[in-house]
């Protein structure tokens, strides 16, 4: 690929608080790579006490859908943010003057994979391929093909506009440029980028669990589940008017129904945990990892089919969590806006317990699906000593797939990544942030 024809983008390195500005300038002169830019990004968070990310503004190559995401209108404290964070660098930086005379952009911050770590396990979930959804990129793409065409040369924007800013004070405000440095102090801006990518993201599972759940419950036609269901969705849109009153730095009032929503919510994930415990209590007596499918199905019913109990039960806890995610960050929004001097730490403080709790949940489901996908299934003991038929084999076997699929959608453990929160900016200066995603 030749470098020259790639496109030029400003990229910023932000953080949340004045005591990061001394920090070297990000690059030596000129522009970076994404793979150099990826390099310096980690080394300034493992030395950094505060939350730092980079922010890059694309071409918008493709419009998404408003339902793959969290739509926001043009006055919106997000929208404010961002437009004043070009609006400060538009006339000293031709790049950013590009973005500034552009209609439409995308935006794409990237979160380090300490800073992810440190909003708390579980802001996102890392799933097999097969489980992303609604289109969402990693490098630029043909908007006709989604096949990626380009990787973007970076220009980091205080860098190239130190010359001009080397006599300001770094201030709270976005766009304020450390003296002499190449760090932008914007809690504010990451603040609200996180909080609504997190949302956004939990807003994504919880609509997959409810088509899953909505499947499952016509072959049940289990009234009783059908009432669970029923129940945490009518949460959604006291969350979302919750949602929206937050983000525009409003107050949550009891009129909005949260305080039922959230007791709805905690309800289904204490029944999620109770379930949980049952399955961990009947994986333990297996012995040799086999089993008949007749035990099997006494504390898992239905774990065999396509349908079945069990796999309602594991919709449902995912549901909860979704739903209970979701009141998190709109949890920690609230403590964070109320301090402005230190929102983004507050945020921090606010979501790091219950995200730990709704990340060892998950993380126990995950062992019951890999250790239900372990098992091997045994010919009944009544047929031992005989000849089983083709059907009775076809049978097992077919079982047996089944079980192997359960461990298919469970993310694969490692370190944590880094965290994608891409957002785009509409000609009518509307956003679409998208699901924060592993990079």
């Amino acid at each position: 690929m030749n470098n020259n024809n790639a496109p030029v983008v400003p990229v910023w390195t932000l953080c949340t608080s004045e005591a990061n500005t001394l920090f070297p300038a990000v690059a030596d002169g000129g522009a970076l790579t994404p793979e150099r830019l990826a390099e310096l990004r980690n080394a300034l968070a493992t030395f950094s006490s505060a939350p730092l990310v980079t922010l890059e503004a694309h071409p918008l190559a493709k419009k998404r859908h408003r339902s793959a995401g969290l739509p926001l209108d043009a006055v919106s404290p997000l929208a404010q943010e961002l437009s004043r964070l070009v609006a400060a660098n538009a006339m000293s930086v031709p790049a950013v003057a590009q973005v500034a005379e552009s209609s439409e952009v995308l935006y794409r911050m990237v979160v380090p994979a300490k800073v992810a770590a440190q909003v708390g396990k579980g802001l996102v979930k890392p799933m097999a391929s097969k489980a992303v959804a609604n289109g969402i990129y990693d490098n630029l793409v043909d908007a006709a093909t989604n096949v990626t065409v380009a990787k973007a040369t970076l220009v980091p924007v205080e860098r190239a506009a130190a010359g001009a800013a080397t006599t300001g004070a770094a201030g709270t405000a976005v766009g304020t440029v450390a003296a002499g440095g190449a760090i932008t102090v914007a809690a504010p801006l990451i603040l609200l980028a996180v909080a609504v990518g997190a949302s956004a993201y939990a807003d994504n599972q919880r609509q997959k669990a409810i088509e899953h759940i909505t499947e499952l419950l016509e072959q049940l036609q289990d009234d009783k589940l059908e009432h669970e269901r029923n129940e945490l969705d009518g949460c959604r849109d006291a969350i979302d008017k919750a949602t929206g009153l937050l983000l525009d730095r409003g107050k949550v009032g009891a009129s909005l129904g949260l305080d039922s929503a959230v007791h709805a919510i905690s309800t289904a994930m204490q029944n999620a945990d109770r379930r949980v415990k049952k399955w961990e209590a009947a994986l333990e007596p297996i012995v040799d990892n086999r089993v008949e499918v007749s035990e099997l199905e006494v504390d898992f019913p239905g774990v065999c089919e396509d349908g079945g109990k069990f796999r309602t039960h594991l919709e449902l806890a995912t549901l909860a969590i979704s739903l209970k995610r979701r009141v998190v960050v709109l949890q920690g929004v609230e403590a964070g806006q109320s301090d402005p001097d230190h929102p983004f730490e507050n945020f921090v403080r606010s979501l790091k317990d219950d995200q730990q709790r709704i990340h060892e949940l998950e993380a126990r489901i995950d062992n019951v699906l890999l250790r239900l996908s372990a098992l091997e299934v045994r010919s009944p003991k009544r047929l031992i000593d005989k000849v089983m038929t083709r059907k009775q084999v076809d049978s097992l076997l077919e079982t047996s797939y089944r079980l192997r699929a359960l461990g298919a959608g469970v993310g694969a453990a490692g370190p944590n990544p880094e965290v994608v929160i891409e957002i785009e900016k509409h000609s009518d200066g509307t956003l679409l942030v998208l699901p924060a995603r592993a990079s």
